[in-house]
């Protein structure tokens, strides 16, 4: 008989993995390309879309639990921090997404409260959903950018953007 799968488990890893895939592009961006602009953009560089994941998750982390998962989460204002800035600030929003997560989860599934703008139903499954692609689509960007601007990722950075299995080991380990 087949083992049942643990559905808080399996959701917080889907969270670990796509915030570890992130995290994994970004390490491997060559330090050249943080600053330079996506073509068709006037002001957006590829440090900007990384930026913006961390503040996304600021952002719905205050709006959907207001104060609970907040302590010391704030929002990268420059538009020109580091990598190295980035990275840190995107482990601490991680780790309140998390916790976020693990709260709807216990709390039946729903979210602690429902902003009037939100798009979806008022359900993890569809909030995790929405981090998943939201942070999907901005990693696509910035690989079509690299590509533009001729100088294209690694196969070694676009093949382990889908080695899914590493990524949430090296999750475990951080």
């Amino acid at each position: 008989m087949q083992k049942k799968i643990d559905l808080t488990e399996a959701l917080l890893n889907v969270w670990e993995t796509t915030n570890q895939v992130s995290l994994f592009l970004i390490k491997n961006l060559p330090a050249e390309l943080w600053c330079e602009r996506i073509p068709g953009y006037r002001r957006k560089t590829i440090g900007m879309l990384a930026i913006h994941l961390h503040n996304t998750r600021c952002m719905w982390i205050k709006t959907i639990a207001k104060q609970k998962f907040t302590n010391g989460l704030a929002r990268i204002d420059s538009p020109t921090a580091t990598q190295k800035e980035v990275i840190a600030a995107l482990k601490q929003s991680h780790e309140a997404m998390r916790n976020l997560l693990a709260d709807c989860i216990h709390m039946g599934g729903r979210l602690p409260s429902k902003p009037a703008w939100l798009n979806f139903p008022n359900d993890v499954m569809h909030l995790l959903a929405y981090f998943v692609a939201h942070e999907a689509h901005h990693r696509g960007q910035m690989i079509m950018a690299s590509r533009q601007l001729d100088r294209p990722l690694t196969m070694d950075v676009i093949g382990g953007l889908w080695q899914w299995t590493k990524r949430l080991k090296e999750s475990r380990r951080n």
